[in-house]
Formats: structure tokens, sequence, C-alpha cells
């Protein structure tokens, strides 16, 4: 990789107040490795990595990936495993339905998610990143991979930069952008089909472009917003837009496992040299890192590892499966790059549960208990009962009132519910006009019901009702509310 210049510049204030920001370039936290001193991009070209890191990251990202596109396609119950439509403010989950009256499920499920995040970063920083983030699976394992084939390794690619124009260099630049493109439209396909779903997603590929030109358009931005994510920003997507390399700053501590370099048994750095055996190194005043820069050289984001926990690091592991392969070839322990916390590198402190974790696993499973209460007390009908707007008791005569009311109902499953509504625990009669109430599969039903009441059942001018919603002869749910009566009592509705 080419080197940074180590001269210090100075940042002239424009108002002229003779502030003077002196910039080190030899020092990594004031500057980024993808930009130089003059704020131009530099691309990175990290070697390839081997080893049983990046063979595990693989296994699991090709897994992840196919769950990934295969999420808005396969059926559970009729409904798609995975399904976020926020325009129809339809939700699917593991085949479940979800619609609006579920929103505090959603509410507890976020903050569920969140604090697991919590929990999960203060433990092992940023293993999300490296293991299971889009945006890293897609970039190291699909994007990058398509760039080794076409352009070759580290050096190849950097040759490749660096020669002039030519058909072969043409050929690959146009190949490999293309093959991006590709990449890029079916993945926004997918990302569309999780919000309108699969089935409309068939009908926009399907019908003219003219019938559907708002999904065109949003199929046309989708592509080219990951194309120039996978193309152009790459790594600097994590490093600019995301904001949870940030974030964890405030979440980890000195016992959060990450990928460290173990300083004290790596320092002092120095080349192999000829008079001094590996394992003699100790007795030269030596460490274990040889200084041969292979850490830096498979990094995706162009850190230095053994500088420390830096926020472009995304714990990819990388650097471990370099820096083991050239252990084993000077014959020395591996782990100098490893999984561990602070404490286990200066203590030799195994990972342990802090009073902040404990914190974050107490609301944890609070939350936990109060979402799988939640949802075994979830409904199949979300029913809801108010009066009639405008509507006024009527006198039926013979010490009868009735009130009108509307019924809103819906059907969160994938199959018909035929619904029978009783009063319960008070005299009287309900009724649905029109029709049976039958509410078709995750739709919403609306109908106008009418409840009457003796006057003898009356308890002054409101009185409480529960009405009981079944579906063939089984309680689905009941619904509270009021029956409104003369204020007087009178048998007829009149004054007296």
């Amino acid at each position: 990789m080419s080197t940074l210049s180590t001269e210090p510049i100075d940042h002239h204030d424009p108002e002229g107040k003779g502030n003077v920001q002196e910039v080190r370039w030899e020092d990594f936290r004031d500057h980024l490795a993808t930009a130089d001193k003059d704020g131009n991009r530099r691309w990175l070209h990290p070697r390839k990595p081997v080893g049983r890191f990046y063979r595990a990251r693989t296994y699991v990202s090709y897994l992840l990936l196919a769950i990934l596109f295969a999420g808005p396609f396969i059926r559970i119950n009729g409904n798609p495993l995975l399904l976020f439509n926020i325009i129809d403010r339809k939700f699917s989950i593991l085949g479940q339905i979800f619609w609006p009256q579920d929103g505090i499920i959603f509410a507890v499920g976020m903050l569920l998610f969140f604090t697991g995040i919590l929990v999960f970063t203060s433990a092992f920083g940023r293993l999300w990143c490296g293991w299971t983030c889009p945006q890293t699976l897609l970039m190291e394992m699909v994007f990058r991979k398509i760039e080794y084939w076409i352009d070759g390794d580290a050096h190849e690619q950097r040759l490749l930069a660096a020669a002039p124009l030519t058909l072969r260099k043409a050929v690959k630049r146009v190949g490999k952008q293309l093959l991006f493109f590709i990449l890029s439209f079916i993945i926004a396909n997918t990302l569309l089909s999780y919000i309108i779903g699969s089935e409309q997603l068939y009908l926009l590929v399907t019908d003219p472009p003219s019938r559907h030109l708002s999904g065109l358009t949003a199929m046309i931005l989708f592509t080219a917003v990951f194309y120039l994510i996978f193309a152009r920003f790459r790594e600097q997507a994590c490093t600019f837009i995301c904001p949870y390399g940030r974030f964890q700053s405030v979440l980890l501590d000195e016992n959060t496992v990450v990928v460290a370099y173990d300083y004290k048994r790596g320092e002092k750095r120095a080349r192999m040299q000829g008079g001094v055996a590996p394992a003699a190194r100790g007795a030269a005043g030596l460490g274990h890192c040889v200084d041969c820069g292979q850490c830096v050289a498979v990094c995706p984001t162009g850190i230095d590892i053994r500088n420390g926990t830096q926020m472009e690091c995304v714990n990819c592991t990388a650097c471990i499966d370099a820096c083991d392969a050239v252990m084993d070839k000077v014959k020395l322990p591996r782990g100098l790059v490893r999984y561990a916390s602070l404490n286990g590198i200066e203590r030799g402190e195994s990972i342990r549960l802090t009073p902040r974790m404990i914190g974050y696993l107490g609301i944890l499973g609070i939350l936990g208990i109060l979402l799988t209460g939640l949802l075994f007390t979830r409904t199949d009908i979300e029913t809801t009962v108010l009066r009639a707007p405008g509507a006024l008791f009527q006198s039926l005569g013979e010490g009868r009132f009735s009130n009108l009311y509307t019924m809103k109902m819906v059907n969160k499953t994938s199959r018909v519910i035929p619904l029978q509504l009783k009063l319960e625990g008070s005299e009287g009669r309900i009724s649905v006009l029109g029709r049976d109430p039958v509410v078709q599969p995750q739709k919403l039903s609306e109908d106008s019901v009418l409840i009457e009441m003796p006057a003898r059942a009356l308890k002054g001018p409101t009185t409480p009702l529960v009405i009981g919603v079944y579906s063939d002869g089984r309680l689905i749910s009941r619904v509270k509310t009021v029956f409104v009566g003369p204020r007087d009592g009178s048998q007829d509705g009149t004054s007296k």
C-alpha cells in the first residue's frame, strides 16, 4: 500500500484570526485511510484474505445472503417470510401478518432489538458488522470476489489502475461495472419486493412500464443507490454513512471483546533478522510482531489494527487470518491479533459480565417477557365498535331502546373468518345490518351494528356493555362500549 506523507499540514484560518490546526499525517487519528492530505479519495486495494475465519465468514454469508434474497418469496401459511410493506402498513415476519393495530408489539419489538444491540455491542463489539451486516456481506463476499476474479489480487489491481488505457483494461473495467450494475439491479428488486411484495414486483416486471411508472422510478432509484454504494462508496459507507461505528464508542469498555492486537506480546516490532531465531526474539528485546504489514494489506478499510480499536474497524477478522499465517511461517504461536478484550490482553482476564451488561440484560429480559405476552395474547381479529357519529338513541316502544354503532374488523390472518356477536352479561339483542359478518383474509371490514336494550337493563344515561366476538363458537375477543339511553330513565325516552 502507498504511504502517506508524514509532514504536518497547517490549515489556514479563512477568517484570519491566526488559529491554525496542525494535522500530523503520521498519526492515524488525524486522518482517514481513504483520503489523502488534499482530501482526494484514496482507492483501497486490500489483498484477498485466506484463513479459517474467512472460510467461516464465507459459509455464514452464503447462508444469510440466501435468506436475504429468498425472504420475500418464501411462504409460510400463504404469507411471505419477511415483508415490510410501509405503503399498505402491512408487515409479515416469519409468515405472521402484523398491522397498524399491532403498533404496541412493533414498538416493544424495536425496543428489544435496540436493547439487544446494546448488550451485544457491549460484550462483542462490532461482531455484527463483520459477520452479518448486509453491507459487509455484499461488499466483501459478492462485489469484492467479482473484483478479485476480474482484476486479480491487490498487486494486480494496483498495476491495472496505474496502466494506460488499453483494450484489455477497457474490457475489464466495462465488464466489471456492468456486472456491478446487474447485481445492483437484482439487489434493488429484492429490496423492492420486501416493500411491495413479490406479487406486485412480478406485475411491475411483466406489465408495460407505462402502467407502473412510480414502481419503475423506485426500481431505477434503488438500483442507482446500490450501484453507487458498492461501486463507488464501498468501505466509505461504513465510515461516513453508517452511524454504528460512532455509536459503538459509547458502548465499548475494557471488557468488550474486539479484534485486537496483543501489544504486550508484539512490541517491540522488528523484521526478522538473520542472527536472531524466532524463539529468541524475547531475549533480544524484540516482540513477536515481525512488522510485515500483512494485517494492513488485507484490511478492507485501510487501517492498521496495531494502532488499537478504531472507528473504521468492522471486525471482519481478515487481519487475524493474515497474522496467523505469518506466525505459522516464522514458527511463533498464533493469536498475536485475535478476539480479545483490553483486560484480556493487559491482565489475562476472560470475558465477564459487568454491571452495565447486567443492567442491559435485565431490561432485555423484561422486554422479552412483555413481547412474548403480547404475541400470545394477540387476536386474529382486531375489532373496534364506536357509536355512529351524530346518531341518538331510538325508542322502539314497549320500553325498548336502540343504539346504532359502526364496527370495524381487521382480519390479521390468511383465511376467511365468519363472526358472531353476543352481548356478554347484559339483556338485549345485537345484530349486524345488511349481512352476516364475514371478514376476508387480510382485509378491513366495516359494518353497521344495531343494539337493542330493554329499559330495565339500563343503568342510567350510559350503560357499559361488553360485546363478545366469536368464530364458530370460539371466543376471539371482547370489546367494550357504552349504550346511551334516556337521562331520566323514562320508558319511552321522553321527559316526565
